[in-house]
């Protein structure tokens, strides 16, 4: 379960997936420098999470966090992760995002190409 500590966009989608039948296999990890949100596995799926919120719509949408920059950083701590653990590299894998926004989860599967 997740800590009191982590935010609550955090602690919301690690139930969105836990409900959904994942198993949780890390959470905040560092890998290469860079931290995975939530690293989840269902069946054959093995799925690197970007948790995103902001503190208010006059910030901008929190999706617009995900850049090019972030993303090229989630695959490389998604290459350090697998290194790591080598029993999930035969899974399909996604990247998924999930953006806080007016107090409502709003998941995007296959979010990162």
């Amino acid at each position: 379960m997740p800590n009191s500590h982590r935010h609550p966009a955090e602690r919301r989608a690690f139930w969105h997936y836990r409900l959904r039948g994942y198993r949780i296999l890390d959470l905040n990890a560092w890998c290469g420098g860079y931290e995975l949100d939530l690293v989840v596995r269902r069946g054959t799926w093995l799925v690197f999470c970007e948790v995103k919120s902001k503190a208010g719509a006059g910030w901008g949408d929190p999706l617009e966090m995900v850049t090019p920059e972030k993303e090229r950083r989630l695959r490389l701590a998604a290459e350090s992760w697998l290194v790591r653990h080598p029993e999930h590299a035969a899974c399909r894998m996604r990247f998924d995002v999930v953006a806080e926004r007016a107090g409502r989860l709003e998941h995007i599967a296959h979010a990162l190409w």
